[in-house]
């Protein structure tokens, strides 16, 4: 009995989410603010109530670029210093032309490699028989719109890869003073969570 009671104080405390024990509030009107917010949410359900690790490799490869670009930036500076121009003009043409590749590069990962996700979510078995269940999520704002795009995919080497989606209004998570009532957020975040488990023990 004691244990159920612990169970729901868990739960209690879950629900009253808080950053630095402040409520999460937002200005409304902004959209960029409540898209980050809504973001840390769906983030804080799949890593704090779900357990699953956050895997950073899609950001750390667009780090990667950005850190090689300003790495060559950084390198045509100090070959700049020792050897002023014009002895450095090969390297001052090679530095300008590499960051216009690399900004590229950079464009076509964000587009077709990141395609707006912002979290992908493992699960690993226990017992390390099964695969690793991978939990990818990306999100869309329009500008001017209060409704929120959210796709949450599931993946794994043993089923293909499955998705399902949300569209509903901000007004439906935040009240008039803009504060996020995260028990209404996380029950429509754990409902298209549990849909796609649902397919995969129907299949």
């Amino acid at each position: 009995m004691a244990h159920g009671k612990g169970d729901k104080v868990e739960k209690s405390k879950f629900l009253k989410w808080s950053l630095n024990d402040k409520a999460v509030t937002v200005d409304k009107w902004d959209g960029s603010a409540v898209k980050n917010a809504l973001d840390d949410a769906v983030r804080k359900v799949f890593t704090e109530k779900f357990r699953y690790v956050e895997n950073h490799n899609l950001i750390d490869g667009r780090l990667g670029i950005c850190f090689l670009a300003v790495g060559i930036a950084i390198w045509a500076l100090a070959f700049d210093y020792i050897q002023p121009f014009p002895q450095s003009r090969s390297v001052l043409i090679f530095s300008v032309v590499s960051y216009f590749i690399l900004m590229g590069v950079l464009t076509f990962y964000t587009t077709f490699a990141e395609k707006g996700i912002f979290l992908v979510a493992v699960k690993k078995d226990d017992a390390g028989i099964d695969p690793d269940q991978v939990w990818r999520v990306s999100s869309q704002m329009k500008r001017f719109d209060d409704v929120y795009h959210l796709v949450v995919s599931y993946s794994s080497k043993k089923s293909p890869p499955r998705e399902t989606k949300l569209q509903k209004s901000i007004a439906s998570w935040f009240d008039e003073n803009g504060v996020l009532v995260f028990s209404l957020f996380e029950e429509d975040v754990s409902r298209l969570h549990n849909s796609l488990l649902s397919e995969k023990k129907e299949k």
